[in-house]
């Protein structure tokens, strides 16, 4: 599914162009909204992935509003600000909010497109990065667990670094268990109790 995007901006005939040249290219409009507290409250409901906004617009500007979206909890909405102006300070006001670009009005086909193709790829890389770091702090976790497991082992049975490893090995494969989770099981339950449940289960 092509990712979800809603338009903001209080001249509903920019609206209507934003959505036809997104829709031409299948983007999938997720909704609409006319100012920066009705962007919000759409972005807490829908989640999308992109917000096309506009920044000059009653109730809340779309600076205000982007920095209120990107702090919202449980989700990763990137915004992609629409603005007649690009004044040095707009643009710290659009990065100190969190925003992951701008066009300056008109707003062209040309470059509305490759400016959603350049928000959505970071975006993705983005999230990819951030996978990578929780496995890898994961795998970190992982191997503290078995470190301590193998430890106990070695302690309540007198054997040495490389025969407890191949106990936990060899119990992680007949209870088809991974290790860390089976590691955890020892550290909780005791070495003992988690000798004497591998001998039962045998």
């Amino acid at each position: 599914m092509r990712p979800a995007i809603v338009i903001v901006d209080d001249d509903p005939i920019i609206r209507l162009d934003l959505r036809e040249m997104l829709e031409e290219e299948g983007y999938r409009i997720a909704g609409e909204a006319k100012n920066g507290t009705e962007a919000i409250e759409l972005a807490a409901r829908l989640k999308p992935e992109l917000v096309i906004m506009d920044v000059k617009m009653p109730a809340m500007n779309g600076i205000k509003a982007a920095d209120v979206i990107r702090k919202l909890r449980n989700q990763d909405t990137s915004v992609l600000l629409l603005t007649a102006y690009s004044q040095k300070e707009f643009v710290r006001e659009a990065r100190s909010a969190g925003v992951s670009a701008y066009l300056v009005k008109p707003v062209s086909e040309e470059h509305l497109i490759p400016a959603v193709e350049i928000v959505l790829g970071q975006r993705e890389k983005m999230a990819s990065l951030r996978r990578e770091l929780q496995e890898l702090r994961q795998s970190v976790e992982d191997r503290k667990v078995i470190e301590r497991a193998k430890g106990a082992l070695m302690r309540e049975m007198s054997c040495d670094e490389e025969e407890a490893y191949r106990r936990l090995r060899e119990a992680s494969m007949f209870s088809r268990e991974p290790m860390p989770h089976l590691a955890k099981r020892l550290l909780a339950d005791g070495v003992g109790a988690w000798r004497e449940k591998e001998r039962n289960e045998a």
